[in-house]
């Protein structure tokens, strides 16, 4: 597991980032096309970027609510030579809304035609959030068709440790991606890591380009979800699997990670230090991870990953003691180090005595 951490600064990120974050739709690359595919019934806006014909593509699957454009600085990042697939889940950016509703379930046909009309028999896939979800049930669904998995910021589905309960709640209303505003007001209580310090981030990363889509959209993508679990299945994903999770995200706590790199057999566990949108905001240093994860041999795709993580300078309070936010909570609720620790740790939560008999103990440095 990838858990040692080397203190590096963070400033810069915002500025950088910004860099990638254009204010109007960006030019498509030269070697991307976007265009609109019809696949069993629905109709789904593409970007698909050519790449080394010898290596697989890779498939990007987001979050809820979030538009194809979201991750663009992570794609960025990327070696130009690699072939990315990204697309708006039907009701979401350019995507039209389907007639009925839809569950996780049954998305991997929706998967598969993808890559069918792109002309791909394998792909690599990375899932953020939601999307992780997706990857993962594709993945138990079709593992011929998926070569390696990368999880990011996502958890098992129901059967997993939630977060804050006023954090689960923004995630109710798409508001956030339609009120630039607001999605900076709530962006460090919902996302942590480096948009704490700079919410504009979130905001800039979440309307980037017009189009969010209906809210009825969101709500189908929302409720999809609705009963699914991986959990008692994760034992059968033989894909090699890179978790990459974050140390500050209000949205999906790190316990979930753990949870995953205990139960799925081929698995690499990196913990960052940020939270739920730092592919995008530190895909400068997220990015080479995940490279080095694609890349590497197939006995070597587990170790593949750098071998640290980046630690933000530390707060210190009125007594000269460490402080770190509470996860979830704004900064007037920052409560020592060591408390915080324990709140992230396994055992803090009621849950984990319903997990832990399952899968043995899950602790570990946090």
């Amino acid at each position: 597991m990838t858990d040692r951490r080397k203190a590096q600064p963070r400033s810069g990120v915002g500025s950088g980032l910004r860099q990638l974050i254009p204010s109007r739709p960006r030019r498509a690359d030269p070697g991307e096309q976007m265009r609109t595919l019809s696949i069993g019934g629905r109709v789904l806006r593409v970007a698909a970027r050519d790449g080394n014909t010898d290596w697989p593509p890779l498939l990007l699957c987001n979050g809820i609510g979030a538009r194809l454009e979201v991750f663009q600085p992570f794609v960025d990042a990327l070696d130009r030579r690699r072939a990315v697939i990204r697309f708006d889940m039907p009701g979401i950016g350019g995507s039209p809304a389907p007639a009925l509703p839809y569950h996780l379930a049954t998305l991997p046909t929706l998967l598969s035609g993808l890559l069918d009309q792109l002309g791909y028999q394998q792909a690599d896939v990375l899932g953020i959030s939601w999307g992780g979800g997706l990857a993962q049930q594709f993945a138990l669904s079709r593992p011929d068709r998926v070569r390696r998995l990368v999880l990011v910021a996502t958890g098992p589905g129901a059967l997993m440790i939630p977060g804050h309960p006023r954090v689960l709640l923004r995630m109710l209303t798409p508001r956030r991606h339609h009120d630039p505003a607001h999605a900076a007001r709530i962006a460090g209580e919902l996302y942590g890591g480096s948009v704490r310090d700079d919410p504009a981030l979130a905001r800039d990363l979440l309307h980037a380009t017009a189009r969010p889509g209906p809210a009825r959209g969101y709500y189908y993508q929302l409720a999809s979800g609705i009963g699914w679990t991986s959990l008692p299945r994760l034992p059968r994903l033989q894909q090699p699997t890179l978790i990459l999770a974050g140390d500050d995200d209000p949205v999906i706590p790190l316990v979930n990670a753990r949870i995953m790199h205990r139960l799925i057999p081929r698995s690499e566990l990196h913990i960052y230090h940020g939270g739920h949108l730092d592919l995008a905001t530190d895909a400068e240093h997220l990015a080479p991870v995940v490279e080095a994860f694609l890349t590497a041999e197939t006995g070597d795709a587990i170790a593949a990953a750098p071998d640290q993580t980046r630690r933000r300078p530390r707060r210190r309070g009125r007594a000269g003691g460490l402080r770190a936010h509470t996860l979830g909570q704004p900064a007037d609720h920052a409560r020592s180090a060591t408390a915080l620790r324990r709140a992230r740790s396994p055992a803090a939560h009621p849950l984990a005595a319903l997990i832990a008999p399952i899968i043995g103990p899950i602790g570990g440095p946090a």
